[in-house]
């Protein structure tokens, strides 16, 4: 439902108007003086105002350049009305920000039109800031192994249609770039993508990012937090809703999330009437969700909503193939933040991350990348002897044996495999420092000028 706000002095017109306004669907708040509805628009969410030029304690159109610079997401547009029109005010309306002017007394039909229209060019210019911020995300699957292209072959496939997705993996896998690109090859594109991780959501929080809340229902919220908010299903409408880790909500949410998507309508907490919308689902989990629903943790119905059309996205161990080719995405990725295009990953180096295990997966992997960049700011070329050690515990013994095998064969003194070795270890303990030299030193029972000495002796160069 949509929140109008009326500011006008006289009260027989917000009377009217709310009366009028409130018929047609919309919730609607008014006040008589520019203080009180900039006062409420601090407080609350708001679609559109409709705002009187002459007010008794300011002018209403230097309350429009306020509201027009509120530091909000949720700007409304505004809506000058005015008994003393002049086309040098509706010129400065129109400069100000406003969306539309109308002169009194005010035509119903034109009124309505005219709201109607400023709701979805807010609508709209939202979006659009979604879009923008979206941009930013890499939409490709990368990776040229067979369970790779099987699984571009099957978004290619399933992505047009409007049926629910529940995909598998690890966590790390990818599962969130899976639904991003099942989105954008979707009939949705041109929508927003919303996502939220129901493991970071606190168990009593929940059901308000889910459907959101209405003015009054959250008395007790945070010190400066709006006493209204959209809900991620409210925000996806007409788009995507991506739900990570969807096993970790509790029984009482699964059952208000399993009745949104049969009804495709929920009603926000404090709300008397409920929001329709039209959000395509994808869900994503870690956990092997029949065998939560066997030990009574997640509901069976809600299981067989969402598993419509299943996807796996297998774990990075099972496809090390790919690696070379992530490692250069990253590489170019942060290469680019941070002002190092053409830093490239030595042959040595790149075999060294094919025999490692990846228990953390591709967010491992390019968590590692990040971090050898940014602890060798000066080097081109990502050479073994820059990589942090690799061990994982459960890698087998005999890739334990081949690897640590192949590593001593890297050195052809005792001189070079003890500096490898030292470099490796100062390396380990900065990153566990997060690149702090002093607590570095402490760490390693070294004086600080001792420890420079030997970073500068083993080419370990960081910037504290």
């Amino acid at each position: 439902m949509n929140h109008v706000l009326i500011v006008d002095d006289e009260a027989e017109i917000r009377d009217s108007l709310e009366s009028i306004l409130s018929e047609e669907g919309y919730l609607v708040t008014s006040a008589a003086t520019a203080g009180e509805a900039l006062t409420l628009l601090a407080d609350a969410i708001y679609d559109a105002v409709l705002l009187d030029v002459w007010l008794p304690d300011r002018d209403g159109l230097d309350a429009l350049a306020d509201i027009r610079q509120m530091d909000s997401a949720h700007v409304p547009e505004v809506i000058i009305i005015s008994g003393h029109a002049t086309i040098e005010a509706a010129v400065r309306a129109t400069k100000l920000g406003a969306y539309d002017f109308l002169e009194k007394p005010l035509s119903l039909d034109r009124t309505l039109i005219v709201l109607k229209n400023a709701i979805n060019a807010r609508q709209l210019r939202e979006d659009n800031q979604e879009f923008v911020r979206q941009l930013s995300f890499r939409v490709g699957v990368t990776g040229n192994s067979v369970p790779m292209k099987a699984l571009r072959q099957q978004i290619k496939l399933m992505a047009p249609t409007n049926g629910r997705v529940l995909i598998y993996g690890e966590s790390g896998t990818g599962k969130e770039l899976i639904g991003r690109s099942m989105h954008a090859e979707s009939l949705r594109k041109d929508r927003v993508f919303v996502e939220l991780n129901c493991a970071a959501i606190p168990e009593d929080h929940i059901e308000t990012e889910l459907f959101g809340y209405r003015r009054g229902a959250m008395p007790n919220g945070p010190s400066g937090a709006p006493n209204e908010k959209r809900g991620t299903f409210e925000r996806a409408d007409g788009g995507t809703l991506f739900l990570d880790e969807v096993g970790d909500m509790s029984l009482k949410t699964q059952a208000k999330v399993l009745r949104a998507l049969d009804e495709q309508s929920f009603l926000p907490v404090g709300a008397t009437h409920p929001v329709h919308v039209d959000v395509r689902v994808i869900a994503a989990t870690n956990k092997d969700l029949e065998e939560e629903i066997a030990r009574g943790n997640f509901r069976e119905d809600l299981f067989y909503r969402l598993n419509v059309i299943p996807f796996f996205v297998p774990p990075l161990r099972d496809r090390k193939e790919d690696i070379p080719a992530l490692v250069k995405e990253f590489l170019q990725e942060f290469g680019a933040q941070y002002g190092r295009p053409h830093v490239e990953m030595h042959a040595d180096a790149l075999d060294a991350l094919q025999r490692y295990n990846w228990p953390g997966n591709v967010r491992e992997l390019r968590n590692l990348v990040e971090r050898v960049l940014i602890l060798n700011p000066k080097t081109q070329r990502i050479e073994r002897k820059h990589l942090p050690i690799l061990s994982s515990r459960d890698q087998s013994r005999d890739s334990a044996r081949e690897g640590q095998r192949t590593r001593s064969e890297d050195f052809s003194t005792l001189v070079e495999a003890r500096e490898a070795y030292e470099r490796e270890f100062i390396l380990k303990k900065l990153d566990e420092c997060h690149g702090n030299i002093s607590r570095t030193a402490e760490a390693l029972g070294l004086e600080r000028s001792h420890l420079y000495r030997k970073m500068k002796t083993l080419g370990v160069n960081v910037k504290e």
